[in-house]
């Protein structure tokens, strides 16, 4: 592991509201920051570069597209992350399952499932031997806590994503750094629209201790903001 003031992170999807603010997090804390986007508009990860005294990059990849993020390794390497934290997600339309059509479905599945694990298993490597791998996952991917149904897809997507992280950890069982999904809570964004009980300045600080706290703790875990254990 890095020392505390040369830590670096890649962040997947850092242009706006949770990923941007995890960034600008990681930042405060000492960090060094890699942060990427989508396409070539300017956005507030930008404008947060210009104030980071040169601790944030910017690159940018379209993980729904494999070729994309061969390119991002090839640019990266001879890098050492101590921290490569993927945040994906998106939802459609909250209708029954049998109002969606196929097309909705691929998209999010693609997105917040298969791209993810693509991007962990391309991008490993990059990962110190004492490193962590995050993902930002959702208590409405747990199977357990579901006893009001709503949101099928998205839901759906993210269990899917779980379960990929599961299978990967079970054929990484030998590998010592830490593999963390983590629930941000319901917040307040596009996403979590306004009815969601957390700011993202009361959520994603949360995040971090999170990942910090667990730090050199080999194996999967599942848990929340606030370190706590979400179930399966």
């Amino acid at each position: 592991m890095s020392s505390t003031n040369d830590r670096t992170a890649l962040v997947i999807g850092a242009s706006r509201t949770l990923g941007l603010a995890l960034a600008a997090e990681l930042l405060r804390r000492g960090w060094r920051v890699i942060g990427t986007v989508r396409g070539d508009d300017r956005t507030g990860l930008h404008a947060l570069a210009e104030v980071s005294e040169g601790r944030l990059e910017i690159e940018k990849v379209d993980i729904t597209e494999t070729g994309h993020i061969g390119e991002l390794r090839e640019r990266l390497a001879g890098r050492v992350l101590d921290l490569l934290f993927v945040n994906a997600g998106i939802a459609h339309a909250n209708v029954p399952v049998t109002d969606v059509t196929t097309e909705s479905f691929v998209e999010v599945m693609v997105t917040n499932a298969l791209s993810p694990l693509r991007v962990i298993e391309m991008l490993e490597p990059l990962v110190a031997p004492a490193g962590t791998i995050g993902i930002m996952s959702s208590r409405q991917g747990s199977l357990t806590l579901n006893t009001n149904g709503g949101h099928e897809v998205y839901r759906a997507s993210k269990s899917a994503l779980n379960q990929l992280v599961r299978s990967y950890a079970a054929r990484h069982a030998e590998d010592k750094r830490a593999l963390l999904l983590i629930n941000p809570g319901w917040v307040r964004t596009g996403l979590g629209g306004p009815g969601a009980v957390l700011e993202i300045d009361e959520s994603i600080p949360g995040v971090v201790d999170t990942i910090e706290g667990h730090a050199g703790e080999p194996g999967l875990q599942f848990l929340d903001y606030q370190g706590k254990v979400v179930p399966w």
